[in-house]
């Protein structure tokens, strides 16, 4: 099992609107091949900060999500964003 942590930090003023983008995509994460759980965590003494916990069977399952999505909806959510997403993957036992 991989996990892959993203690091979100959102535009000034876009806290809210960043989180329910987060949000709005478990459905499409969660449905997509080899994928095992995705959590969206709000930082507690952050509402700009996020972070995203998703676990995947392979880092390629997880690639190939990324590479499905659409680019339009990315693009129309960057500007939520106050700089580019970060992540890493790291293996677990589970």
């Amino acid at each position: 099992m991989v996990i892959r942590i993203g690091e979100f930090r959102a535009a000034e003023g876009e806290g809210q609107a960043l989180h329910q983008f987060l949000l709005s995509l478990a459905p499409y994460i969660t449905a997509s091949k080899g994928c095992l759980a995705y959590e969206v965590l709000r930082q507690q003494d952050n509402n700009d900060l996020f972070a995203v916990i998703e676990r995947w069977q392979s880092i390629e399952d997880h690639r190939a999500s990324v590479n499905g999505f659409p680019v339009d909806e990315m693009q129309a959510a960057m500007s939520l964003f106050a700089s580019p997403p970060k992540g890493t993957y790291y293996y677990g036992d589970g």
